[in-house]
């Protein structure tokens, strides 16, 4: 790795404000040349916002920016550009009607002419080839029909294509997010290699394996601030944590399920994937945690929606007993009711409940809203306030709270933890554990393999169907990848 050079952006006392909401509070950091900075901290903590200043799209209240040592005085989005930074952002920036040569062609205005699909086309390919190799993306592909897997894989690549405009710094926010471990690890082995070749990027994840085994330097904030900074060495997991402001427990010492009695629980779903050939199927019972794994995109998400389907319509395959809920990982897309408030987004399950007469009742939508914002930590002076206005992590939170408040004994998550804090995960987590207890049922798919120790057993998919069904205590990262890349297990 060559030695990390002059800085090449800095951000001096900057602050940002929203209302009353002070976002950034005086922050000053700095990156330079050949350097990964990982940048930690629980939602709300100002970490995307910051980034927003440094790629242009948002404009501080207060402070400088300098770049290649010259302040800044007009920065934009276009000024990033051309001075060589790009941004990942957690909210992914695609235009969903447009191929991915055309959303290519958007980010590089200098392929025009003649030929310009083509071109777009070999310069997005080529990327993607590069980061994500078997990625099954092609250019002319719509990006609203990809799963958010690959869209996610699309906007990373895109990010790192160069054209006219040089490359000097990458902002990648929670770009793991949507990916499964082995496309993660694709990206990250990557990401090395380009800051090895002297290109600098700043990475925000709330996965703190990735920062400590990615980063050069750490940078911690809390409520606005950088509350510590230091080389990736001098921290590990407890010291990350305890900076941001929480405890982490040990990891979740979750009692197995009395298995002895399982098949006199109640069976709650009853599923069996549409290329299934070998009879299997997956059964999940009251209380039970179900875990569902594998590469992304390979029809885990399929079946938690036909699952859904079937509550309210007959479905070949499929039996359903009880109502419903989804927590959707896709927020933006499947989740979140965009020009509605906080309250409203978390009472639209619970609509029966909320009724006074034929209207609903805004007392009992508000006390709803009050009494989960308080139960999961959602972070806003008024649930008012139009769901937009949360953090990305927040938002997140807010569908928790609609699925979980609701009467649904049946609730499915699809990889729902994108851009959520482990500090909130851990909350999170020891929630679903009391629900299931209490005799809800979940379906939950993840891509992330420690989430999966929170389950009483894991169906992993390859190719649409279930091709092992793994208790907890054969739960091992290795056989989830072995079994994902197998026809059967």
């Amino acid at each position: 790795m060559p030695e990390i050079g002059n800085t090449i952006v800095k951000l001096d006392g900057v602050e940002r404000h929203f209302g009353a909401v002070r976002a950034l509070d005086g922050v000053t950091i700095a990156v330079k040349a050949g350097e990964c900075v990982g940048l930690v901290g629980h939602n709300g903590a100002g970490k995307s916002t910051l980034m927003h200043v440094l790629a242009g799209t948002g404009t501080p209240d207060q402070g400088t920016i300098t770049v290649g040592g010259e302040p800044q005085t007009a920065y934009s989005v276009s000024r990033a550009q051309t001075l060589g930074i790009r941004c990942v952002f957690q909210e992914l920036s695609l235009c969903p009607n447009l191929t991915v040569a055309e959303n290519t062609r958007i980010y590089h205005p200098s392929i025009r002419g003649i030929g310009w699909r083509r071109r777009a086309s070999d310069l997005i390919s080529a990327k993607l080839d590069e980061v994500f190799p078997g990625h099954g993306i092609s250019a002319s592909d719509i990006v609203q029909d990809l799963a958010i897997g690959k869209r996610q894989m699309v906007e990373v690549a895109r990010a790192f294509t160069v054209t006219d405009a040089p490359l000097r710094l990458v902002i990648l926010d929670e770009p793991t997010s949507s990916l499964d471990a082995h496309t993660s690890s694709q990206l990250l082995s990557f990401v090395r290699r380009t800051v090895a070749s002297g290109i600098s990027c700043v990475f925000i994840s709330h996965l703190l394996g990735e920062i400590l085994g990615n980063s050069d330097r750490i940078i911690v904030m809390r409520d606005g601030k950088v509350v510590t900074a230091g080389a990736a060495s001098t921290f590990n997991r407890n010291r990350l944590v305890t900076e941001m402001g929480g405890i982490e427990a040990e990891p979740a010492a979750v009692a197995a399920a009395a298995m002895a009695d399982r098949e006199s629980r109640k069976l709650r779903v009853r599923a069996r994937p549409v290329r299934q050939s070998d009879g299997r199927e997956l059964i999940a019972r009251e209380g039970e945690i179900v875990g569902l794994a594998g590469l992304a995109a390979h029809g885990q998400t399929d079946l938690l929606l036909a699952v859904f389907r079937a509550a309210t319509q007959r479905a070949a395959n499929i039996e359903v007993s009880g109502p419903v809920a989804l927590v959707a990982g896709d927020r933006q897309t499947d989740g979140i009711f965009a020009q509605w408030s906080i309250s409203e987004n978390i009472g639209i399950r619970s609509l029966a409940r909320l009724r006074k007469g034929l209207l609903i009742s805004p007392a009992r939508e508000d006390e709803m809203a009050a009494r989960w914002r308080d139960k999961i930590g959602i972070r806003t002076p008024d649930m008012h306030n139009n769901i937009l206005s949360l953090s990305g992590g927040n938002q997140q939170k807010a569908l928790f709270a609609r699925a979980l408040g609701s009467d649904a004994g049946i609730v499915l998550m699809d990889d729902p933890m994108r851009g959520v804090d482990v500090g909130t995960k851990l909350e999170v987590y020891e929630l679903i554990r009391d629900e299931a207890r209490g005799g809800r049922t979940f379906l939950w798919y993840t891509t992330e393999t420690d989430e999966l120790k929170n389950c009483d057993h894991v169906y992993v998919f390859h190719n649409g169907r279930i091709v092992a069904d793994l208790r907890r205590d054969e739960l091992t990262e290795e056989k989830v990848i072995q079994s994902s890349f197998a026809e059967s297990a």
